[in-house]
Protein backbone atom coordinates (compact mmCIF):
# COMPACT_ATOMS: atom_id res chain seq x y z
CA UNK A 1 0.00 0.00 0.00
CA UNK A 2 1.91 2.76 -1.23
CA UNK A 3 -0.54 5.79 -0.23
CA UNK A 4 -3.11 5.93 2.54
CA UNK A 5 -6.48 5.92 2.41
CA UNK A 6 -8.33 8.79 4.27
CA UNK A 7 -12.41 7.53 4.14
CA UNK A 8 -13.57 10.79 5.82
CA UNK A 9 -12.95 14.31 5.17
CA UNK A 10 -13.36 15.88 8.59
CA UNK A 11 -14.53 19.32 9.00
CA UNK A 12 -12.80 20.42 12.64
CA UNK A 13 -15.76 22.34 13.68
CA UNK A 14 -18.19 19.17 12.49
CA UNK A 15 -19.04 16.30 15.03
CA UNK A 16 -19.81 13.45 12.85
CA UNK A 17 -23.06 10.68 13.88
CA UNK A 18 -21.96 7.25 14.03
CA UNK A 19 -24.62 4.44 14.51
CA UNK A 20 -22.38 2.10 16.91
CA UNK A 21 -24.84 -0.97 16.10
CA UNK A 22 -23.78 -3.61 18.74
CA UNK A 23 -24.51 -5.20 22.12
CA UNK A 24 -24.85 -3.95 25.43
CA UNK A 25 -23.04 -5.83 28.20
CA UNK A 26 -23.13 -4.98 31.77
CA UNK A 27 -20.08 -6.13 33.41
CA UNK A 28 -16.83 -6.93 31.07
CA UNK A 29 -15.77 -3.60 29.41
CA UNK A 30 -16.57 -4.26 25.54
CA UNK A 31 -18.95 -3.60 22.81
CA UNK A 32 -21.35 -0.64 23.27
CA UNK A 33 -19.73 -0.03 27.24
CA UNK A 34 -16.45 0.61 24.47
CA UNK A 35 -17.60 1.94 21.40
CA UNK A 36 -19.32 4.68 23.08
CA UNK A 37 -16.59 6.18 25.27
CA UNK A 38 -14.08 5.87 22.53
CA UNK A 39 -15.62 6.43 19.71
CA UNK A 40 -16.67 9.97 21.54
CA UNK A 41 -12.86 10.65 22.77
CA UNK A 42 -12.35 10.54 19.22
CA UNK A 43 -15.38 13.61 18.82
CA UNK A 44 -18.14 11.68 17.21
CA UNK A 45 -21.49 11.90 18.55
CA UNK A 46 -22.67 8.00 18.88
CA UNK A 47 -25.83 6.89 18.25
CA UNK A 48 -26.15 3.09 19.67
CA UNK A 49 -27.96 0.68 17.88
CA UNK A 50 -28.78 -2.12 20.82
CA UNK A 51 -28.62 -5.27 19.07
CA UNK A 52 -28.54 -7.79 23.00
CA UNK A 53 -28.38 -7.23 26.48
CA UNK A 54 -25.64 -8.91 28.22
CA UNK A 55 -25.21 -9.19 32.30
CA UNK A 56 -21.71 -9.84 31.05
CA UNK A 57 -19.87 -11.00 28.02
CA UNK A 58 -19.59 -14.66 27.24
CA UNK A 59 -16.63 -15.33 28.61
CA UNK A 60 -17.81 -15.49 31.91
CA UNK A 61 -19.45 -18.48 33.63
CA UNK A 62 -22.74 -16.96 34.32
CA UNK A 63 -24.30 -14.20 32.15
CA UNK A 64 -27.42 -13.21 30.58
CA UNK A 65 -28.79 -12.77 27.00
CA UNK A 66 -31.62 -10.80 25.18
CA UNK A 67 -31.80 -10.34 21.86
CA UNK A 68 -32.89 -7.24 20.52
CA UNK A 69 -34.57 -7.73 17.31
CA UNK A 70 -38.01 -7.53 18.01
CA UNK A 71 -37.50 -4.25 18.72
CA UNK A 72 -34.86 -2.82 16.29
CA UNK A 73 -36.94 -2.30 13.24
CA UNK A 74 -39.45 0.53 15.49
CA UNK A 75 -36.18 1.74 16.86
CA UNK A 76 -35.07 2.84 13.32
CA UNK A 77 -38.53 3.95 12.48
CA UNK A 78 -38.24 6.48 15.04
CA UNK A 79 -35.10 7.70 13.47
CA UNK A 80 -36.39 8.20 10.19
CA UNK A 81 -39.26 10.26 11.62
CA UNK A 82 -36.97 12.42 13.47
CA UNK A 83 -34.83 12.76 10.47
CA UNK A 84 -31.21 11.72 11.89
CA UNK A 85 -29.08 11.90 10.05
CA UNK A 86 -25.29 9.53 10.15
CA UNK A 87 -22.27 9.91 8.86
CA UNK A 88 -21.03 5.95 9.25
CA UNK A 89 -22.78 2.70 10.51
CA UNK A 90 -20.55 0.89 12.84
CA UNK A 91 -20.95 -2.60 13.27
CA UNK A 92 -20.41 -5.26 15.70
CA UNK A 93 -22.23 -8.28 17.97
CA UNK A 94 -25.43 -9.45 16.50
CA UNK A 95 -27.89 -10.98 18.27
CA UNK A 96 -29.44 -12.96 15.78
CA UNK A 97 -29.40 -13.66 11.51
CA UNK A 98 -31.95 -11.10 10.88
CA UNK A 99 -30.03 -8.37 12.06
CA UNK A 100 -27.96 -8.19 8.95
CA UNK A 101 -30.80 -7.08 7.50
CA UNK A 102 -31.86 -4.09 9.88
CA UNK A 103 -27.81 -3.15 9.08
CA UNK A 104 -28.56 -3.27 5.27
CA UNK A 105 -32.00 -1.26 6.20
CA UNK A 106 -29.26 1.02 7.51
CA UNK A 107 -27.32 1.03 4.46
CA UNK A 108 -30.39 1.78 2.11
CA UNK A 109 -31.47 4.62 4.48
CA UNK A 110 -27.82 6.60 4.76
CA UNK A 111 -25.99 5.65 1.48
CA UNK A 112 -23.24 7.79 2.07
CA UNK A 113 -21.99 6.42 5.31
CA UNK A 114 -19.50 4.80 6.08
CA UNK A 115 -19.82 0.77 6.11
CA UNK A 116 -17.44 0.14 9.26
CA UNK A 117 -17.97 -3.62 10.27
CA UNK A 118 -16.17 -5.23 12.70
CA UNK A 119 -17.70 -9.05 12.30
CA UNK A 120 -17.72 -10.13 15.57
CA UNK A 121 -17.84 -13.96 15.59
CA UNK A 122 -15.61 -15.74 17.86
CA UNK A 123 -12.16 -15.60 18.48
CA UNK A 124 -9.49 -18.68 18.97
CA UNK A 125 -10.94 -20.78 16.31
CA UNK A 126 -14.31 -21.40 18.01
CA UNK A 127 -17.46 -18.89 17.76
CA UNK A 128 -19.49 -17.14 20.62
CA UNK A 129 -21.69 -19.30 22.14
CA UNK A 130 -24.76 -17.57 21.35
CA UNK A 131 -23.68 -17.75 17.55
CA UNK A 132 -25.14 -20.05 15.55
CA UNK A 133 -23.90 -20.86 11.95
CA UNK A 134 -27.08 -19.30 10.52
CA UNK A 135 -26.00 -16.24 12.02
CA UNK A 136 -22.38 -16.33 10.56
CA UNK A 137 -23.37 -16.75 7.22
CA UNK A 138 -25.64 -14.02 7.09
CA UNK A 139 -22.73 -11.91 8.37
CA UNK A 140 -21.07 -12.94 5.66
CA UNK A 141 -23.42 -10.30 3.45
CA UNK A 142 -21.64 -7.54 5.52
CA UNK A 143 -18.16 -7.72 3.64
CA UNK A 144 -19.57 -7.31 0.57
CA UNK A 145 -19.27 -3.13 -0.28
CA UNK A 146 -18.06 -2.40 3.50
CA UNK A 147 -15.47 0.47 3.24
CA UNK A 148 -13.52 -1.38 6.53
CA UNK A 149 -14.05 -5.05 7.25
CA UNK A 150 -11.78 -5.73 10.22
CA UNK A 151 -11.82 -9.53 11.20
CA UNK A 152 -9.53 -11.68 13.71
CA UNK A 153 -8.29 -14.93 12.13
CA UNK A 154 -10.87 -16.83 13.12
CA UNK A 155 -13.52 -14.65 11.88
CA UNK A 156 -11.49 -14.13 8.46
CA UNK A 157 -11.75 -18.19 8.34
CA UNK A 158 -15.90 -17.86 8.88
CA UNK A 159 -15.90 -15.42 6.13
CA UNK A 160 -13.63 -17.55 3.61
CA UNK A 161 -14.89 -20.52 4.53
CA UNK A 162 -11.30 -21.57 5.34
CA UNK A 163 -10.02 -23.86 7.91
CA UNK A 164 -8.75 -21.58 11.24
CA UNK A 165 -4.94 -21.47 10.42
CA UNK A 166 -4.01 -20.33 13.74
CA UNK A 167 -2.42 -16.97 15.01
CA UNK A 168 1.34 -17.49 13.32
CA UNK A 169 1.75 -16.52 9.51
CA UNK A 170 4.12 -16.25 7.34
CA UNK A 171 4.49 -13.13 4.88
CA UNK A 172 3.11 -15.50 2.10
CA UNK A 173 0.54 -16.92 3.90
CA UNK A 174 -0.80 -13.10 5.11
CA UNK A 175 -1.42 -12.47 1.74
CA UNK A 176 -2.91 -15.07 0.53
CA UNK A 177 -5.37 -14.22 3.54
CA UNK A 178 -6.00 -10.60 2.59
CA UNK A 179 -6.45 -11.58 -1.01
CA UNK A 180 -9.28 -13.68 0.09
CA UNK A 181 -10.58 -11.05 1.83
CA UNK A 182 -10.60 -8.55 -0.23
CA UNK A 183 -12.58 -11.07 -2.53
CA UNK A 184 -15.57 -10.70 -0.23
CA UNK A 185 -16.13 -7.27 -1.88
CA UNK A 186 -14.36 -4.81 1.17
CA UNK A 187 -12.71 -2.05 0.07
CA UNK A 188 -10.18 -1.91 2.87
CA UNK A 189 -9.31 -4.85 5.10
CA UNK A 190 -7.63 -4.66 8.14
CA UNK A 191 -6.60 -8.33 9.25
CA UNK A 192 -5.74 -8.72 13.34
CA UNK A 193 -3.59 -11.10 15.32
CA UNK A 194 -0.96 -11.99 13.47
CA UNK A 195 1.58 -13.35 16.22
CA UNK A 196 4.60 -15.14 15.36
CA UNK A 197 5.82 -15.58 18.88
CA UNK A 198 8.79 -13.02 18.60
CA UNK A 199 7.27 -10.58 21.19
CA UNK A 200 5.08 -8.89 18.53
CA UNK A 201 1.65 -8.66 17.37
CA UNK A 202 1.16 -7.99 13.89
CA UNK A 203 -1.66 -6.22 11.82
CA UNK A 204 -2.16 -6.07 8.50
CA UNK A 205 -4.31 -3.01 6.01
CA UNK A 206 -4.74 -4.35 2.63
CA UNK A 207 -6.73 -2.58 -0.31
CA UNK A 208 -6.66 -3.21 -3.75
CA UNK A 209 -3.50 -0.79 -4.22
CA UNK A 210 -1.68 -3.37 -1.67
CA UNK A 211 -0.79 -3.94 1.88
CA UNK A 212 0.95 -2.90 5.13
CA UNK A 213 2.17 -4.43 8.12
CA UNK A 214 1.77 -2.39 11.10
CA UNK A 215 3.83 -4.02 14.28
CA UNK A 216 3.07 -3.53 17.60
CA UNK A 217 4.81 -4.82 20.87
CA UNK A 218 3.26 -7.66 22.68
CA UNK A 219 2.31 -8.34 26.38
CA UNK A 220 2.86 -11.02 28.29
CA UNK A 221 -0.95 -11.49 29.47
CA UNK A 222 -4.28 -11.75 27.84
CA UNK A 223 -7.01 -8.88 28.38
CA UNK A 224 -11.01 -9.65 27.11
CA UNK A 225 -12.65 -6.74 24.76
CA UNK A 226 -9.56 -5.49 23.15
CA UNK A 227 -10.84 -6.38 19.42
CA UNK A 228 -14.01 -4.06 20.95
CA UNK A 229 -10.89 -1.79 22.21
CA UNK A 230 -9.55 -1.72 18.82
CA UNK A 231 -12.32 -1.51 16.55
CA UNK A 232 -14.04 1.17 17.99
CA UNK A 233 -10.70 3.39 17.90
CA UNK A 234 -9.77 2.36 14.29
CA UNK A 235 -13.54 3.76 13.58
CA UNK A 236 -12.93 6.80 15.64
CA UNK A 237 -9.60 7.69 14.06
CA UNK A 238 -11.03 6.94 10.59
CA UNK A 239 -13.56 9.63 11.32
CA UNK A 240 -11.31 11.75 12.51
CA UNK A 241 -10.09 11.81 8.99
CA UNK A 242 -6.79 9.47 9.66
CA UNK A 243 -6.32 7.42 6.70
CA UNK A 244 -7.01 3.66 7.09
CA UNK A 245 -3.11 2.59 8.00
CA UNK A 246 -2.64 5.52 10.47
CA UNK A 247 -6.17 4.47 11.95
CA UNK A 248 -4.93 1.10 12.34
CA UNK A 249 -1.93 2.10 14.02
CA UNK A 250 -3.62 4.39 16.44
CA UNK A 251 -5.91 1.84 17.59
CA UNK A 252 -3.09 -1.16 18.24
CA UNK A 253 -0.91 1.52 20.04
CA UNK A 254 -4.14 2.63 22.11
CA UNK A 255 -5.04 -0.68 23.04
CA UNK A 256 -1.06 -1.40 23.90
CA UNK A 257 -1.37 1.17 26.40
CA UNK A 258 -5.09 0.48 27.64
CA UNK A 259 -3.42 -2.97 28.24
CA UNK A 260 -0.71 -1.27 30.39
CA UNK A 261 -2.90 0.78 32.87
CA UNK A 262 -5.38 -2.67 32.99
CA UNK A 263 -2.59 -4.32 34.65
CA UNK A 264 -2.54 -1.98 37.75
CA UNK A 265 -6.11 -2.82 38.35
CA UNK A 266 -7.51 -5.32 40.93
CA UNK A 267 -8.66 -8.79 39.23
CA UNK A 268 -7.65 -6.90 35.90
CA UNK A 269 -7.47 -10.63 33.79
CA UNK A 270 -11.54 -10.49 34.85
CA UNK A 271 -12.54 -6.84 34.72
CA UNK A 272 -11.96 -6.53 30.63
CA UNK A 273 -9.52 -4.15 29.64
CA UNK A 274 -9.26 -0.25 31.07
CA UNK A 275 -9.26 2.13 28.19
CA UNK A 276 -10.11 4.90 30.40
CA UNK A 277 -6.66 6.94 31.49
CA UNK A 278 -6.01 6.67 27.72
CA UNK A 279 -8.24 8.08 26.07
CA UNK A 280 -7.00 10.98 25.73
CA UNK A 281 -4.58 9.29 22.99
CA UNK A 282 -8.20 9.77 20.72
CA UNK A 283 -9.17 12.80 21.97
CA UNK A 284 -6.05 14.59 20.75
CA UNK A 285 -6.80 13.71 17.19
CA UNK A 286 -9.84 16.11 16.55
CA UNK A 287 -8.52 19.11 18.89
Amino acid sequence: MTNDVTLFDRDPLYIPRVAAVHDMCGYGKCSLTAAIPILSAAGCDVCPVPTALFSAHTMYKDFTFHDTTDILNDYLDAWQKEGVELDGVYSGFLGSAEQVALIQRLYREYPTALRLVDPVMGDAGKMYPTYTQELCDAMGALADDADVLMPNLTEASILTGREYPGQNLDDEQVADWLDALLKLGAKNVVLKGIDRNDGKLRNYVANAEGHQELVHEKLPYMIHGTGDAFASALCGAVMAGRGIADAAHIAGEFVRHAMESTRNQPHFEERGVSFELNLGELTTLVR
